[in-house]
């Protein structure tokens, strides 16, 4: 049985905790391995590695700095191959899927190639007499960050990757449902030429996620995952007086407006609904019809969710993959047998779908509601599944008011002709993400990002320049030389002059 251990200092370390837990290979719903459980002198030795290394590390150059990114760029490029087999392995997403989350992260990387850029301060000359005042970004020493099994090798880099190139260390607890990725990244990052105890990967459950975001020595935490487990880490790292970024949860809408472009709709629906077995914080999870257009959308849904190819993800015919754990999945069916108990039409019934070759794997078939109502648990809560919801609005105002109301503000997108309702809507939706005929509207790496509501607890969105800000922290210098002119004390506060 394959053992995944943490990656600390650079090397594999088995830890000293003997708890542990089991790793499946979802399509075959078999276990294949078991991952390392950390204790709280296992974390000890993660921050002891970060805490030798941090000053020599954050004294380094930024073009120092660029260089080993761009290196380890060209090595996520040279085994692209193997790790999206190893996403797929242990999560079940589909291959494609698994390239393009791997080549998300990876745009995080080219951007932080730039770091001797993005981290320059600001000077300004002559704010006084003879007086001058500048700005600069510093490190702030040990971040941690805790990242969900739905994008093992995205996610993460979103966090470590800013981090590191900004010149603080980093400590990454993973999921432990799909964990090996990270050992992968770790030799990687090893080999582009960062130094041993730069980047290092502690895995576990509570117990060490815990140790982390109390642990006097950590700086930062950065966390993606459910809404009640966001809240829990922003409460409880704040009151240890961390800076915190905690994205949770998200119920995404797509609004369709009568004059949209039904197929265009339909294909972004399948897409941004189904893809990843709906296993996405930007999944959209329920289509808004509004006006008579919903007898419409159905007709061009319901045979397309019908003929979903799902089966193992390193198939290439195949277009929906297994939910991560046989657990999920029930809860995905409870789901769907609470929509029908609360009376939505369940047009589209995944749930018992069955695979030769495959029937202990956690496979679940799309499934579509019509008739869903703003009270029903499927439209309040997070599946984190294949299904979709289709709820009748009767005009724009009405879906709008649906969609601020809801406690998530995660993404939202709209799809329309109309310029002047498209403006309307991306400035009135309480929302972080806004989409305009794109079904998942996640900005590049240049660009910040971030849910609203209870979809993030915290002031700082993730990458781009906000992710630069929270990971360092301002310092501002003024200055005045001496001219050799003293003209005595003064007791008021300075002003420039």
């Amino acid at each position: 049985m394959k053992k995944i251990n943490h990656f600390i200092d650079g090397k594999e370390y088995s830890g000293q905790s003997k708890r542990s837990g089991d790793v499946y290979n979802p399509a075959l719903g078999e276990k294949i391995a078991e991952v390392c459980f950390a204790n709280s002198d296992d974390v000890e030795q993660a921050i002891i590695s970060a805490k030798n290394v941090f000053s020599s590390w954050s004294k380094t150059p930024p073009l120092t700095k660029s260089r080993i990114f761009f290196k380890f760029k060209e090595l996520l490029v040279r085994d692209m191959d193997k790790l999206a087999a190893q996403v797929t392995e242990e999560h079940g997403k589909v291959l494609s899927d698994s390239i393009g989350s791997i080549t998300r992260g990876m745009e995080v990387v080219e951007f932080m190639c730039g770091v001797p850029h993005l981290i320059k301060g600001e000077f300004s000359e002559n704010v006084g007499s003879n007086i001058d005042s500048w700005s600069m970004r510093q490190p702030l020493g040990i971040c941690v960050g805790i990242t969900p099994f739905n994008f093992p090798a995205m996610v993460p880099m979103w966090m470590f990757v800013v981090a590191i190139a900004c010149g603080n260390c980093f400590i990454l607890k993973p999921s432990e449902k799909d964990p090996s990725l990270l050992i992968l990244l770790g030799d990687l990052l090893k080999e582009a030429g960062l130094p041993d105890g730069v980047f290092n990967v502690v895995n576990g459950d509570k117990e060490a996620v815990d140790c982390l975001i109390t642990h006097p020595e950590v700086s930062a935490v950065s966390f993606v995952g459910s809404t009640p487990i966001a809240e829990y880490i922003y409460h409880t790292s704040s009151q240890h007086n961390k800076r915190v970024q905690a994205l949770g949860g998200a119920k995404n809408h797509m609004v369709i407006m009568p004059d949209a472009d039904l197929d265009q709709v339909a294909d972004g629906l399948m897409g941004a609904a189904y893809g990843s077995a709906g296993e996405r914080c930007m999944a959209l999870s329920v289509a808004v019809a509004v006006g008579g257009i919903g007898d419409a959308l159905i007709e061009k849904l319901q045979p397309r969710v019908q003929a979903l190819k799902v089966g193992p993800g390193n198939d290439p015919d195949v277009e929906m993959g297994p939910l991560i754990s046989g657990a999920h999945l029930a809860k995905v069916k409870s789901y769907v047998e609470s929509g029908v108990k609360d009376g939505a039409s369940l047009l589209v019934d995944g749930r018992d779908i069955s695979l030769q070759g495959y029937e202990n794997g956690f496979f679940i078939g799309g499934c579509l509601f019509d008739n869903v109502t703003s009270d029903m648990q499927i439209y309040k809560e997070e599946i984190f599944g294949p299904v979709l919801s289709v709820v009748r609005s009767d005009d724009f105002d009405s879906a709008l008011k649906l969609v601020n109301e809801h406690e998530f503000g995660n993404g939202v997108t709209i799809y329309t002709r109309d310029g002047d309702t498209a403006r309307a809507f991306s400035n009135q939706c309480q929302i972080g993400m806004v989409g305009i005929n794109v079904p998942i509207p996640v900005p590049m790496a240049f660009h910040s990002f971030g849910g609203w509501k209870r979809s993030l607890f915290g002031d700082h969105a993730m990458h781009g320049m906000e992710g630069i800000r929270f990971f360092t922290k301002l310092k501002t210098v003024t200055s005045r030389w001496p001219d050799g002119i003293r003209s005595g004390a003064e007791f008021k506060m300075p002003t420039m002059k």
